[in-house]
């Protein structure tokens, strides 16, 4: 099976990137697989190449690539096709949608998955008809602009499959009624680590993620500075970066600060791999007000650390049995982390039970068996292509066209709101005359 995935930037650092490396990873040792990612601005990938894969890139940004694309006229130009309600848009240019279109019309797959909702607007119009359509969801529908979801409902119907990474998830985009479109849940896979687990005798609590306002870590510094009073021998890591800002690095300072937590809370920065830094813990922490899946639960499972996390949409409930493996707690809620921080770290046989069954339950993430599903997906949906040809081919005629009449009413509507606003400053410019 010959299976392309199109990815934003293989060469940055993120959730997605590494997923999407762990699943190639494991679907190359049988098939034959290639990761195209539209941007390459350095040599080699931050988080190691995935092996056996195919790594290929559509704009090279490199400054010192005699390819260098940067200076391209239409690099300067806003994209058409690559949708505005992605969040992603100002980073793609007419160069993006011309390199992206070539290389879907020439592709040459059994398989091609897009990665973001961006570029699986792209592989529903342009993806010629024989590969197998795939749409990965590595956030939430509901996490998406109105403008996004409108699209999302306009050129979904073009693909075969949307895969989510949780349940729920998958629930919200059923509610869409795409019609001919398989929806599936099938979370994100997680390696089992190089290291020994963790043998729960480590007075430290560990969280990771990025450093913004969603993950909420004012709720475990402030949860933490209540535990250190009965609990003053531990201690409280957290690794991650913020954006280019550094406000909620300094926002988190500043706390840690005020409660004069030095001694007790570090921001630690950036840590790849992350699991030599897990296992120096005994408990994870989330906080966060969303998760769309929850991969540091997972990984700090699979390290054998029980996790308190709250209870937010979509991903800690489908992950975590709560008193069993780890602890869910409301959003928010400072006293709840404490006191389930608290629990764990009283009583070290709980944490040693709790952190056995993390572990025992994280294997349902291994690579293989994720990527064993994902293969089960699409075997299933060659099979239907080839016995529903004709059906296929209508259905890409009935809904292209449907994409070139939204295309030209979304063209008529904002040139005629174009008008009307030109309208409107010329009558207030001659009442102001």
């Amino acid at each position: 099976m010959r299976i392309s995935f199109l990815l934003h930037n293989a060469y940055g650092i993120g959730g997605t990137i590494r997923t999407t490396f762990n699943l190639a990873e494991v679907l190359a040792e049988r098939h034959d697989v290639e990761v195209v990612s539209v941007f390459r601005h350095r040599e080699d990938p931050l988080m190691g190449p995935p092996e056996g894969v195919t790594m290929k890139h559509l704009v090279d940004l490199r400054k010192k690539s005699p390819d260098y694309d940067g200076d391209h006229a239409d690099y300067a130009r806003p994209a058409r096709l690559f949708p505005r309600g992605d969040g992603r848009h100002k980073q793609y240019s007419v160069l993006t949608d011309t390199r992206i279109g070539e290389h879907l019309r020439g592709l040459q797959a059994d398989v091609v998955i897009g990665t973001r909702p961006g570029l699986n607007v792209h592989i529903a119009r342009e993806a010629p008809r024989g590969p197998i359509r795939i749409a990965q969801e590595h956030l939430t529908l509901d996490s998406h602009s109105y403008r996004l979801r409108r699209e999302i409902g306009y050129r979904y119907p073009l693909l075969d499959a949307v895969t989510t990474v949780t349940e729920s998830d998958a629930r919200a985009y059923r509610a869409l009624r795409l019609p001919g479109v398989r929806i599936e849940a099938v979370p994100n896979g997680v390696p089992a680590p190089a290291v020994r687990p963790a043998d729960s005798t480590a007075q430290c609590v560990v969280a990771a993620g990025r450093l913004t306002r969603v993950k909420r870590y004012d709720v475990l510094v402030e949860a933490f500075a209540r535990v250190v009073v009965e609990q003053p021998d531990w201690k409280l890591r957290i690794y991650g970066s913020g954006d280019a800002t550094g406000n909620e690095r300094d926002a988190l300072t500043a706390l840690i600060e005020r409660h004069q937590l030095g001694d007790h809370v570090f921001l630690m920065g950036n840590a790849n791999p992350l699991e030599k830094e897990w296992v120096k813990g005994s408990i994870a922490a989330v906080t966060s007000a969303r998760e769309s899946f929850g991969m540091t639960i997972v990984e700090a499972m699979r390290c054998g650390l029980p996790v308190v996390s709250t209870d937010c949409p979509h991903g800690p409930r489908e992950i975590i049995s709560d008193g069993v493996d780890g602890r869910l707690v409301p959003v928010g809620d400072v006293e709840a982390v404490a006191n389930a921080l608290l629990e764990l770290m009283r009583d070290e046989d709980l944490r040693r039970r709790t952190g056995a069954a993390a572990l025992a339950a994280s294997e349902r993430f291994d690579p293989a068996r994720i990527a064993a599903r994902h293969e089960e997906l699409f075997t299933r949906l060659m099979a239907e292509a080839r016995d529903n040809g004709s059906r296929s081919a209508l259905k890409d005629a009935v809904h292209r066209g449907r994409g070139v009449l939204y295309s030209a009413a979304y063209t008529l509507r904002h040139f005629a709101g174009d008008v009307l606003r030109r309208v409107k400053g010329a009558r207030k410019s001659a009442k102001t005359a």
